[in-house]
């Protein structure tokens, strides 16, 4: 794959929400129901696109998602995170509008026990992170906007600098340009998983609300 930052322009412009605050893990060679057990996640129900999870995300947000306050079961709402999830070229891909539970260390050894796991994430302060785990063993962690700085077992590995500024990342300024952009360039280097609004709004995403992790 040569994917560049470039190609993923089109994500802030097609899903302005998502641009702001997203989290969006791939889990290879797992089905989307097993994401969603890792997740321990309650099952909600099925859409067909990624506006449509993300019209089910602002339902969910507005305390509209069908629990039933009147017999106390309105956990989805108080203590639970909405996760969507679908399955693109073998691999589980879960993206969590406003969502971080993808990027915890303690969530992705859940996640991508026994297989490889790719995740990132941004807030709406900007704050981002980047993941690469592998049967248990982080390779990469860096921030997108701090690219030059970075951890795991692969961190400082001969061609890693070199991936990195291939995916259009900035490693010798502060031009924070397109960083978001090259985090999903650099997720497809390491997936081989294509992302772009026709496949995403061809796929079945299945819902589901996950536990806020304990302190």
């Amino acid at each position: 794959m040569t994917a560049h930052a470039t190609d993923y322009t089109w994500f802030g412009q097609h899903y302005p929400v998502l641009r702001e605050a997203y989290c969006l893990t791939e889990v290879q060679g797992i089905s989307a129901e097993e994401l969603l057990r890792r997740f321990d996640a309650v099952p909600g129900g099925e859409v067909t696109g990624l506006d449509e999870a993300i019209e089910a995300w602002c339902a969910f947000e507005d305390g509209e998602d069908g629990e039933d306050e009147e017999d106390g079961e309105d956990e989805a709402e108080d203590d639970r995170l909405f996760v969507a999830v679908t399955e693109l070229d073998g691999w589980a891909v879960a993206i969590e509008p406003n969502g971080y539970l993808g990027c915890l260390h303690e969530v992705i050894a859940r996640l991508g026990a026994g297989v490889r796991l790719v995740s990132h994430f941004r807030n709406v302060n900007a704050v981002d992170k980047f993941h690469w785990w592998e049967h248990g063993i982080q390779r990469l962690h860096f921030e997108p906007l701090f690219p030059d700085q970075r951890n795991g077992s692969d961190a400082e590995a001969p061609g890693i600098p070199q991936l990195l500024a291939d995916c259009g990342f900035q490693l010798e300024s502060r031009e924070f340009t397109l960083h978001t952009e090259a985090a999903f360039a650099l997720a497809e280097r390491l997936t081989d998983v294509r992302l772009d609004p026709r496949r995403l709004e061809a796929a079945t995403f299945r819902i589901g609300y996950a536990p806020h992790p304990h302190p």
